[in-house]
């Protein structure tokens, strides 16, 4: 590159942050240039949040400098970094779905006419900010809650632009959008760096990191361990700085032929209003992963099995035995477990404890025993379990919500495990959770496999669904449009997803 490159947007010296004693930054480093996006990335618990809010005005620093456009500032609010031109939004939207567009990008600085109100002032520039970001589809007097999740992304960014943001943090964009929907936020933050704006992006999914940064800041343990320029990075470099080892190590190994079992589940000619001609087998020590592309049936499919949306026509078996899954209770005393891909909304219950999350299934599908010496083997046994998938919690009376999302996800675990079921679904389960975790996960899906449960796995994330699969079948509108071997390609899921490949009946 030559000639002189700009000088930062931002630039942070030195930072460091503690809670109750506790050290979450330490001497942090970073610089963004206009136009630039700057990924920062690392595991859960690296201070990435923490960092963000530093820069937001939601934090002060202890230690450290912030200067911003040249000048040292220090930002004692939110508000004031939003006056100063630092925008950020947070993977939780905080829209008023009540309210229209105008109404919320404008809120609190609305345009005033005789003491009232403007609303044709308020939607005319709402409607010119759209515009100038390519998104001039979206109506203004539309009420936000009628929107996507990727509208209404759309709207949080344009928030942050009425105050002209030259900055702005994006904080996991992309965890609840669907396939087609990251797409465009791409085409968006690109347009955001045409016009100059830089953008410090977090995010856990390293294709985004590699499809849209320019440089990326790996924080491990509170500490900026490395800045690299991404063109000249690897996935496998990244990962090192991010955990130690090498991304080839995060899959553990499939199974050989010789060690699967009899089959354990199987669906003849199933259907429902979102599936249908739904024909599948699944062996005992088995991991069968689910492709297709979002709204293709991967998810129905697995809620059908757990009865959560069941089947209504077709024949399932479970160890050669007829079963009707007609409600999750049924699908439990089948010995069927299941992981929803919506951790928050169906998985924890956010106010209550590790234990008592854990305890949920149990204590929800089994009697009580004999008086207290049956509650007492149940809330032990759940203990043993909390242990044996590594969980990371203050204790067992810390609330859920406190935890990472791997950790969460562990407890989620934990409390299927306790029923000792002989079929497991995933849906999504390493949705939103760091590197480290998620090979966590990894190793412990693999290791329910080798002790002889069947494990069928949704995953959009195609490496994931590579490396973990013994088999794959791939849906498209509602049926599966195919199967393929472990060691087949992106391409080859890819192909079938979307229908360019001949079909083969799984």
């Amino acid at each position: 590159m030559s000639g002189l490159l700009p000088s930062p947007l931002l630039a942070l010296r030195g930072i460091g942050k503690s809670f109750l004693g506790v050290r979450v930054l330490d001497g942090v480093d970073l610089q963004v240039r206009p136009g630039e996006v700057h990924a920062v990335v690392g595991e859960n618990g690296a201070g990435k949040s923490t960092l963000m809010k530093v820069v937001a005005g939601v934090h002060q620093p202890d230690e450290g400098t912030v200067e911003f456009a040249g000048a040292p500032r220090t930002f004692r609010s939110p508000r004031e970094a939003r006056q100063a031109g630092i925008g950020i939004v947070y993977q939780e939207l905080t829209l008023l779905p009540e309210r229209t567009v105008a109404e919320n990008v404008c809120l609190g600085r609305e345009p005033l006419r005789r003491g009232l109100v403007d609303r044709r002032a308020m939607l005319s520039h709402t409607a010119e900010l759209l515009a100038s970001i390519g998104e001039g589809s979206i109506p203004p007097d539309t009420r936000v809650g009628r929107l996507g999740v990727a509208q209404q992304q759309v709207v949080e960014i344009v928030k942050a632009l009425a105050l002209d943001a030259r900055l702005l943090i994006m904080d996991e964009p992309t965890a609840a959008l669907a396939d087609h929907e990251v797409d465009q936020l791409y085409a968006l933050v690109r347009r955001l760096q045409e016009q100059g704006i830089g953008v410090l992006y977090v995010s856990h999914r390293l294709k985004e990191v590699f499809d849209l940064s320019t440089r990326i800041t790996v924080l491990k343990d509170g500490r900026a361990v490395a800045t690299l320029d991404t063109a000249d990075t690897s996935a496998d470099q990244l990962v090192r700085h991010m955990v130690g080892r090498e991304l080839s190590s995060y899959y553990p190994g499939r199974a050989k032929p010789q060690e699967l079992g009899p089959v354990r589940l199987t669906v003849r000619g199933a259907g429902n209003r979102k599936l249908r001609g739904i024909d599948l087998r699944l062996r005992a020590g088995e991991v069968l992963g689910v492709g297709g592309l979002q709204g293709s049936g991967r998810s129905a499919l697995a809620r059908a099995l757990f009865g959560a949306a069941p089947f209504s026509t077709g024949e399932v078996t479970v160890d050669r035995a007829p079963v009707r899954l007609r409600s999750p209770r049924a699908a439990i005393r089948a010995g069927i477990a299941y992981v929803s891909e919506d951790r928050k909304g169906e998985g924890i219950v956010a106010e209550q404890s590790v234990l008592d999350n854990a305890l949920l299934a149990v204590r929800a599908v089994r009697a009580v025993g004999p008086g207290r010496a049956g509650r007492g083997a149940r809330t032990a046994r759940v203990r043993e379990l909390l242990a044996a998938v590594e969980l990371r919690a203050a204790g067992e009376d810390q609330e859920v919500r406190f935890l990472s999302g791997g950790n969460q996800q562990k407890v989620v675990l934990a409390r299927w495990l306790a029923l000792a079921p002989r079929i497991l679904l995933f849906d999504e389960p390493t949705r939103g959770i760091d590197v480290g975790a998620k090979s966590a996960i990894h190793d412990l899906v693999r290791r329910l496999a080798r002790d002889g449960a069947a494990v069928l796995m949704v995953s959009s994330e195609l490496p994931e669904l590579l490396g973990m699969s013994d088999r794959i079948i791939v849906m498209r509108d509602g049926r599966i449009a195919g199967e393929l071997p472990a060691g087949a390609s992106e391409e080859d899921v890819v192909a079938l997803a979307v229908g360019t490949a001949r079909e083969a009946a799984g």
